[in-house]
């Protein structure tokens, strides 16, 4: 097979038949053969009867259902899993990614060898103070802490090699950060691609403002993972035995102290609490930061969803 199309989606009833008539429009017209995975992430209109419907007219469509809403993330998660082309090509389902850019992306990967395609929607038809100026900002502190030359890491058409989205796992909101998860796992040949930006025609967005600051959380946290997760003493280690030094050393020179001024009691000294606090903070450093960030990567249950639903999929 040569493409599976990935769309995750929310309360989308109304594009989801003009989406799927554009996509097949534009694998046909290049003979690709494909499969169409929609992921109806807990929607509460009647977007899985539609998907139901198109499924009975198109059997290249499949359909995943979620029992509630868990995420974009969430939602790709289980399209990769389900997905079987030699080119994944991820895109919103609210019509604002233009399925005309399928095969340049699909060249992109099979001709030009590329591990990753990242759209960039140079020109935005968002709200500039709401989304466009935030994500400027958000793109800029990703590639600052990445090392990845995109401007768009948000864009939701992007394409990939198969083996990429087999060997990654995205969880949380960590759908933003693909690039990067792409790069911790191996995959360096990572480009870019100006893709068309078109308005809202259907719905509502599904994003507020709160996305931005759990982006960030999850930037720092998946900068970690990627850097310390296998190896995460050395992280620990390093703060927790430059603390553990620092109160060692303030230890010390109390002990000194007592010798020199035995009758002066070291517990009236502000430097002994100091230092006993940055005892216990540097041995905590040790045995409780890295132990909770490997307990939470290895649990069984992180990517554990309730699938009500599924249609054309193993």
């Amino acid at each position: 097979m040569d493409i599976s199309i990935v769309v995750p989606l929310l309360n989308e009833e109304e594009s989801l038949p003009e989406l799927c008539a554009w996509i097949e429009r534009v694998v046909t017209a290049n003979n690709f053969t494909y499969e169409i995975i929609m992921i109806d992430d807990g929607s509460t209109d009647t977007s899985w009867e539609v998907i139901e419907q198109l499924r009975l007219k198109n059997p290249h469509i499949k359909g995943i259902r979620f029992q509630r809403n868990y995420g974009k993330s969430a939602a790709l998660n289980e399209g990769f899993k389900a997905a079987m082309g030699n080119v994944v090509i991820t895109m919103d389902a609210d019509m604002q990614d233009s399925p005309d850019e399928i095969p340049g992306l699909y060249k992109m990967i099979m001709e030009e060898k590329f591990d990753m395609v990242s759209g960039w929607k140079k020109k935005r038809y968002d709200n500039t103070l709401t989304k466009n100026i935030p994500s400027k900002f958000f793109n800029w502190a990703t590639r600052r802490m990445s090392k990845i030359d995109l401007h768009d890491f948000n864009c939701g058409l992007k394409s990939y090699r198969l083996k990429v989205v087999k060997s990654i796992e995205v969880y949380g909101e960590m759908h933003r950060y693909i690039p990067v998860l792409a790069k911790w796992a191996g995959f360096r040949k990572i480009g870019e691609k100006v893709v068309e930006h078109r308005k809202r025609k259907y719905g509502t967005t599904k994003f507020g403002w709160e996305r931005f600051v759990n982006g960030f959380l999850d930037l720092a946290s998946i900068t970690f993972v990627g850097k310390y997760g296998k190896r995460p003493m050395h992280f620990f280690g390093l703060f927790g035995s430059a603390i553990l030094l620092l109160g060692f050393l303030m230890i010390v020179y109390l002990v000194a102290s007592k010798f020199i001024e035995p009758d002066y009691a070291l517990t009236n000294r502000p430097v002994f609490y100091i230092s006993l606090t940055l005892t216990v903070i540097g041995t905590l450093m040790f045995i409780a930061g890295f132990l909770g960030e490997l307990i939470a990567r290895n649990s069984a249950g992180r990517n554990h969803y309730l699938i009500e639903k599924k249609i054309g999929v193993e």
